[in-house]
């Protein structure tokens, strides 16, 4: 039986869930993903099919362009001010979701730590895990 991914906002205003599997799960310590959440690092869940998430709610969005160069899109809850999930203009059809906002925190399972390049001394992730110092191409 697939496993059931699906999460929310903090108000529950916003909502997920996919039977895909995630094709990439990862911390990011670019300075972005520091300052949205308020810490060293975020934590996400990459689906490869927008196509295959049901999405209740009205989240609001905002742009920025990444170290990359491409356009990425945060949505947020506009009520609680949640971060729910992302999109990228480059590759449409994928959709990714901050691991916190998960009904299960347990299902996620980071592979990589992205951006280590950005890491603070006081922000120490899994050590057992690859460290990539910007996106590892592929």
């Amino acid at each position: 039986m697939t496993k059931l991914y699906s999460g929310a906002c903090a108000c529950g205003a916003i909502r997920y869930e996919t039977r895909s599997e995630p094709i990439f799960e990862n911390h990011c310590q670019c300075l972005d993903c520091q300052k949205r959440s308020g810490t060293g690092h975020g934590s996400y869940l990459t689906f490869p099919r927008r196509a295959d998430v049901t999405l209740t709610g009205e989240a609001k969005t905002w742009d920025i362009i990444a170290d990359s160069g491409n356009v990425k899109s945060h949505a947020f809850c506009p009520t609680c001010g949640t971060p729910v999930y992302l999109t990228f203009a480059a590759m449409p059809d994928l959709f990714t979701v901050h691991a916190s906002s998960l009904d299960d925190p347990a299902m996620f399972k980071p592979q990589v730590v992205t951006y280590g390049m950005r890491a603070h001394a006081w922000d120490r992730l899994d050590p057992s895990l690859a460290t990539f110092e910007k996106m590892p191409a592929g």
